[in-house]
């Protein structure tokens, strides 16, 4: 199995970026679909965006395309996240995941990390 741990969350300013970042241990990190999800106060995860084993193939939820974009180093077994314009509605913490299954089935993600608080101020 692998191991994730995040970082680069914190306080931004709207119309703000900020890169997050999620380092990989365990396992092959290239043979896992690698996603990140978000989760807001009083609200259910989400997902924001995926990223296929090769790093070839991208998806975005509505709400992030255009201003987000996923990339991945296999061999630094690392997975990014740069967030750009954002915007209060933006504020959650972050989580990384990784799946072993098709890059399409989200509910594939088995493994998460704790997560990284980003807050976007107005």
């Amino acid at each position: 199995q692998v191991q994730l741990v995040e970082s680069g969350g914190g306080l931004v300013q709207a119309g703000g970026s900020l890169r997050l970042s999620c380092a990989a241990s365990g396992r092959t990190f290239s043979s896992y679909v690698m996603g990140w999800f978000r989760q807001a106060p009083g609200k259910e995860r989400e997902f924001v965006a995926r990223i296929s084993r090769s790093g070839g193939t991208t998806y975005y939820a509505t709400s992030v395309k255009g201003r987000f974009t996923i990339s991945r180093d296999n061999a630094k077994n690392t997975v990014y996240l740069e967030m750009n314009s954002l915007k209060p509605e933006d504020t959650a913490v972050y989580y990384c995941a990784a799946s072993e299954g098709s890059f399409w089935n989200n509910a594939a993600f088995r493994f998460w990390g704790q997560g990284t608080q980003v807050t976007v101020s107005s």
